[in-house]
């Protein structure tokens, strides 16, 4: 299962994105970049599994994603794919981090969003 530093590799290695982190109040909050033009490709956050719905206490990470597939995506997937947090749900996507959604999709969801944000 990806964590959070298996996936800023992976970007690293394939789009030579570095994480930028833009919010003193959220230190944590990893924004990927593309290099040229700016574009938010994804977002990590660390957010509390009550915001999001989820059972349990204490907090998880989670990857937006922009995809042209998020109603399959939700309809279809195992666990681990949600309605995007904080962003527009018909065009993101929320994936919770070593939350069962599989590694391989996950980096092709990576790989979608970047290429639609170009």
């Amino acid at each position: 299962m990806a964590t959070r530093e298996d996936i800023l590799a992976y970007v690293k290695k394939t789009f030579q994105t570095e994480p930028d982190y833009p919010w003193r109040r959220f230190p944590e909050y990893a924004v990927l970049r593309h290099g040229g033009n700016g574009k938010w490709y994804g977002l990590i956050l660390n957010l509390p599994k009550a915001r999001l719905g989820l059972e349990g206490e204490g907090n998880i990470d989670v990857i937006n994603l922009k995809s042209d597939h998020v109603l399959d995506i939700l309809v279809n997937s195992a666990s681990g794919a949600l309605p995007a947090y904080h962003m527009n749900k018909k065009h993101w996507i929320t994936l919770v981090l070593d939350g069962g959604f599989p590694d391989d999709e996950l980096y092709g969801l990576i790989d979608e969003s970047h290429g639609l944000t170009q």
